[in-house]
């Protein structure tokens, strides 16, 4: 994926009422493995890892890109939530023109949280935090989240954190469902 571009980064460390977003360090190395090869996390999204291919592909410092936030709780890596440019050549954007759309890849919502801090609401948390982060340094420009239909827990924080379904299409052999944010609320 694209990254955001001319954002500044990184930013002062984000906190929210039990969690911190901030860029990644050295020591989530570990937390990224366990992240990538988890087959419960990595369900939706492809299948785990080797764990060993894991351990000579992950960089010594993880995850340190604009828009990309590793999520801390009570001073340990829990999770990420990134926001980067969805590719082009996916099937899934706001704009029907092709050729527009290659000009402006829209900002994508990702997220992974290790198993342990599920059900928690700190998706909910850490993504919301993201998002208002975005809408502070992108004013106005909306973010599109794509997941499989049969991801239940996805397609029930899209709905809690305000995103408004777009389409559904197929895409790696299953029914995905694509949303839309937008920090913009209609007056009214």
């Amino acid at each position: 994926m694209a990254e955001l571009g001319t954002v500044a980064w990184p930013p002062a460390p984000i906190r929210t009422e039990r969690l911190v977003l901030r860029e990644s360090r050295a020591e989530d190395r570990a937390a990224f493995i366990e992240l990538f090869a988890s087959s419960e996390v990595r369900t939706y999204l492809g299948g785990p890892r080797p764990r060993d291919e894991l351990e000579r592909a992950v960089p010594e410092i993880p995850g340190r890109r604009p828009g990309a936030f590793v999520i801390e709780l009570d001073g340990a890596p829990i999770g990420t939530v990134m926001l980067d440019r969805r590719d082009a050549e996916r099937p899934g954007h706001l704009r029907t023109d092709a050729e527009e759309a290659e000009k402006t890849e829209e900002a994508e919502l990702g997220y992974m949280l290790l198993p342990s801090a599920w059900g928690r609401g700190y998706a909910a948390e850490a993504c919301a935090a993201a998002l208002d982060w975005f809408a502070d340094v992108c004013p106005g420009e909306p973010v599109v989240l794509c997941t499989q239909t049969a991801n239940d827990r996805s397609m029930r924080l899209a709905a809690k954190l305000g995103f408004v379904e777009v389409e559904r299409f197929q895409e790696f052999g299953d029914e995905q469902w694509f949303g839309v944010w937008s920090s913009v609320r209609p007056s009214g």
